[in-house]
């Protein structure tokens, strides 16, 4: 049987590990039950965590956790992915510790590789329930089912293993890592296709773990949203 490698790299997160982690128990149960059934290996990897974000992932059924010193996170993600690659497994999807993923995740993944592409960039939506009614309603009027924007983000992005390896995995930055990859595999002419079929919840946090990534943006965007009248927004 094919596997498939989940990967998620996570800092302090045990306030929101578990709900990540049971999104994508649920995406792996339901990708057992598909016409293309397919094992799934998901390894979370505490970086430089200091409360329970370990404990918690070990304490659901078919996580494997892996426990490093700060190493950042790329390394991270690349410590997570070559140990999914070291289980055999064809395709790595990537997400977050802060995000949720929808249960047909793992299944459009695969249907994704069977079609022959190399790499999906998903789109992901801040969780509504932490922005302002201003912020949900720009956030709405500017994404727009159909029209993937074609961003990076960690917290949705799948892969081929043999394209990964063919580029050389993450690199071990601080931030963009993903973007950084991403440029790898279309530098290398990889089959990449950006999708909205299978969005990503994501804290609406405005303080992440890296100085910049989501939660830089989503500080820009309300910074920009502050200058402007609501009632045109």
């Amino acid at each position: 049987m094919r596997r498939i490698g989940v990967v998620v790299p996570a800092r302090d997160e045990e306030q929101l590990v578990e709900r990540c982690l049971r999104s994508v128990m649920r995406a792996a149960e339901a990708l057992a039950q598909s016409d293309a059934p397919a094992e799934v290996v998901v390894v979370l990897v505490a970086d430089g965590c200091t409360d329970r974000t370990a404990a918690i992932a070990r304490s659901i059924p078919g996580v494997e956790v892996m426990v490093v010193r700060a190493a950042g996170v790329g390394a991270a993600r690349e410590l997570g992915a070559r140990r999914a690659i070291a289980r055999g497994c064809s395709w790595l999807a990537c997400t977050d510790a802060d995000s949720e993923v929808p249960s047909a995740w793992l299944v459009e993944q695969l249907r994704l590789e069977s079609l022959g592409w190399d790499g999906m960039i998903g789109t992901v939506r801040p969780d509504f329930a932490d922005l302002t009614p201003t912020e949900r309603d720009h956030w709405l009027a500017t994404h727009h089912r159909g029209h993937p924007n074609g961003h990076v983000h960690g917290a949705n992005l799948g892969v081929r293993t043999a394209s990964f390896v063919r580029v050389g995995g993450f690199r071990a930055l601080a931030e963009h890592e993903d973007v950084d990859l991403v440029e790898r595999l279309r530098a290398s002419g990889a089959w990449l296709i950006a999708s909205d079929e299978v969005e990503v919840t994501t804290s609406g946090r405005r303080t992440g773990r890296t100085a910049g990534g989501y939660a830089g943006h989503l500080r820009r965007v309300t910074a920009m949203l502050g200058d402007m009248d609501p009632a045109v927004v």
